[in-house]
């Protein structure tokens, strides 16, 4: 109730528009993207609380250090060693097959840092799982931030991410010059 408030609240003082295609019905990987600045934080909780959702996220583990650990632990989130990224994405499929439910936040253009391609992982992760994908989004250029359409993934990489090039393709992020075209290595990869 109390962060529904505070969310309203933020809804009407920013200058931002809150635009949602469709809220979820069922546990989902919120793919949030463009991912150029540490005001999407912000925006994902305000999205999810004014919206009533159980949002977890991935973050780097340094955030979880001192303090700032039991408050990002309270606000969803799940730390993340960078270093071992395959045992990020096992963790998580382990989470979910056992019976906890909830909404994961995963920011496939990782850090804000010069970088050519996303992170795998929400799509290995939504393929081991069944989970579906919904598109999150900042749009500087409209000044929108929301949700667009929930799908899920077909097993076919370049159609997926076809489809998720689609919709993010009109859509800057907070710092349009930071923006990273959606796009895995493994579409690269002849075997794809």
């Amino acid at each position: 109730m109390i962060r529904q408030l505070i969310a309203r609240l933020f809804w009407a003082l920013t200058p931002w528009t809150l635009v949602v295609e469709r809220v979820p019905d069922r546990p989902t990987i919120f793919v949030g993207a463009p991912h150029t600045s540490n005001w999407d934080f912000v925006y994902m909780l305000a999205i999810g609380w004014r919206l009533r959702l159980r949002l977890r996220w991935l973050g780097k583990h340094t955030l979880f250090t001192g303090w700032k650990g039991p408050v990002m632990r309270a606000l969803g989130g799940i730390p993340v060693d960078r270093r071992d990224p395959a045992r990020v994405v096992d963790e998580v499929i382990a989470l979910v097959h056992s019976g906890k439910v909830f909404g994961l936040v995963i920011t496939p253009d990782g850090t804000r840092g010069a970088h050519t391609h996303w992170k795998s992982g929400f799509y290995r992760i939504a393929r081991a799982t069944g989970l579906p994908l919904t598109l999150g989004y900042m749009d500087r250029t409209t000044m929108t931030s929301g949700l667009g359409p929930t799908f899920e993934v077909t097993g076919d990489v370049r159609a997926d991410m076809d489809r998720i090039r689609a919709f993010f393709a009109d859509k800057s992020g907070y710092h349009p010059e930071l923006r990273v075209e959606p796009r895995l290595r493994e579409e690269d990869d002849s075997n794809a």
